[in-house]
């Protein structure tokens, strides 16, 4: 018979059934990271540029078939014009995507639209160009 002095306790931890679960996470939140974009489809064109940092801003969005929206909110030029006007004692930083299918000239009228209501400061967002080097 053996005695109890011959008995090991076992103190290791058996890790498979963590891994397997941390693998299991990962799938889950690599399927779903780019579903949780959310905003208006663009296709915007390229340019070299650093990033901004994310901070609160007004965002205008002008999608091919010229349809502004304002914070996600479908506007009509002279609503929007009116709106800014509103906020331009703020001094706020607007920003604009524009579709790159968007007629030049209606691009124009809508930055004429943003310094008429008293906005200083317009920066256009575009996609980071990618270069091969």
């Amino acid at each position: 018979m053996k005695s109890n002095r011959d008995r090991h306790v076992l103190s290791e931890i058996n890790v498979t059934p963590f891994v397997d679960v941390m693998l299991v996470l990962l799938v889950i939140f690599m399927v779903t990271a780019p579903l949780l974009q959310q905003g208006i489809d663009v296709n915007l064109p390229k340019a070299k540029g650093k990033d901004l940092p994310p901070e609160e801003r007004i965002t205008l969005v002008i999608k091919k078939g010229g349809i502004i929206y304002m914070n996600d909110n479908p506007v009509s030029l002279t609503q929007m014009g009116r709106k800014l006007q509103a906020i331009s004692k703020l001094n706020p930083n607007v920003f604009l995507k524009a579709d790159k299918d968007v007629p030049y000239g209606f691009i124009v009228e809508v930055m004429g639209e943003i310094k008429e209501a008293g906005i200083e400061k317009l920066g256009m967002i575009t996609e980071p160009k990618i270069s091969l080097k």
